[in-house]
């Protein structure tokens, strides 16, 4: 079973979203054949390299919503994060385009399948909200990369062009096409979709039905047979 997971490095909810979705993943009975793709996506694409100030300022800029208002919000979000292990840390959080650090994960992907993907995935979002690490800084980047098993030359060499750019693009345009303007978003099998950080039961519930719909029984009892043939019930055999 297929599943798609666009998120940005950016989003707080995206991090506690991977870490419910873990929780129901780890208890599929399937597990091993589930293929997890992690999708690019962008909040804010027209972020500068690197922000001058704090994630309340910036979002307050951008947002319009009160200072003091949205502290509250990131203190709802951390509590959030914190039942499900993560230490959000909002006052050392480094503003930074997230488009670098897409481009490591599509790298990390080629470079070391999907297990390489998601390690450099889980370092940028620890990295992004619990260290205070800068995921512009291409010191941070081949580091994490080197960290999964990622040559850091590598990385730094992917940095200074423009390789796979075109990727990330690409898995925007497809959030796009698919209707997503949020994330995270996951999709199971192309058929299902998620949207949000949903409690642990849902995905559980979903991982389900999508494996019950792509792998259906088939009744291998022979036409000319009787339609039920010797077995035990609640009433008896």
């Amino acid at each position: 079973m297929k599943i798609d997971i666009w998120s940005d490095i950016a989003c707080p909810w995206c991090y506690i979203g991977k870490r419910r979705f873990e929780a129901a993943l780890a208890a599929f009975p399937h597990r091993n054949e589930v293929e997890v793709t992690w999708r690019s996506y962008q909040l804010d694409p027209s972020l500068p390299a690197h922000y001058d100030g704090t994630e309340v300022q910036y979002l307050s800029e951008r947002k319009g919503i009160d200072p003091e208002q949205l502290a509250g919000m990131l203190e709802q979000v951390t509590a959030q994060a914190a039942g499900e292990g993560l230490s959000y840390d909002f006052d050392s959080l480094v503003v930074a385009n997230s488009f670098p650090a897409h481009r490591l994960i599509h790298l990390a992907r080629a470079e070391g399948g999907s297990e390489a993907a998601d390690a450099v995935k889980e370092a940028l979002l620890s990295a992004h909200f619990e260290k205070g690490q800068d995921i512009g800084s291409t010191e941070v980047l081949s580091g994490i990369g080197a960290a999964a098993g990622v040559d850091p030359d590598r990385v730094r060499s992917m940095l200074a062009t423009d390789e796979y750019t075109d990727a990330v693009n690409a898995d925007i345009a497809q959030a796009r096409s698919l209707g997503v303007s949020g994330v995270p978003f996951f999709v199971l099998d192309e058929k299902y979709g998620i949207s949000g950080a949903q409690p642990v039961e849902l995905f559980t519930s979903a991982l389900e039905q999508a494996w019950q719909e792509s792998h259906p029984l088939v009744n291998l009892t022979p036409a000319s047979a009787s339609a039920d043939g010797p077995a035990c019930g609640p009433d008896g055999c």
